[in-house]
């Protein structure tokens, strides 16, 4: 294969993170909020607000979605504010959905 990112075995971390995001994937509060983060950054209310969904569940996936580096944060006084953190991510995901929408 001519891909210079191929690779013929991974090594046990780049496994772990790629079966972590794959699983971060899997689950659809947390495609919901990517999704929504893809268009702009996002306060926990506003998510919340926006997806019908309650506060602490937002934050405890966004907790998990921080550990994986797949949305970042920023402080503007009180309040802080999401958006997603890796291209790759989210475009796996628009191309998934887009996938979806095909059929």
């Amino acid at each position: 294969m001519d891909d210079p990112f191929y690779t013929k075995d991974l090594d046990d971390e780049t496994l772990f993170v790629v079966t972590q995001t794959f699983k971060a994937l899997s689950d659809p509060t947390r495609v919901r909020i990517l999704n929504l983060l893809f268009e702009k950054e996002y306060s926990v209310n506003e998510i919340a607000e926006s997806l019908q969904l309650r506060q602490s569940t937002v934050s405890h996936q966004l907790r998990f979605l921080k550990n994986l580096r797949l949305v970042k944060y920023r402080r503007e006084g009180t309040t802080i504010y999401y958006s997603h953190d890796d291209e790759h991510v989210i475009t796996v995901l628009q191309q998934m959905i887009q996938h979806a929408l095909h059929h």
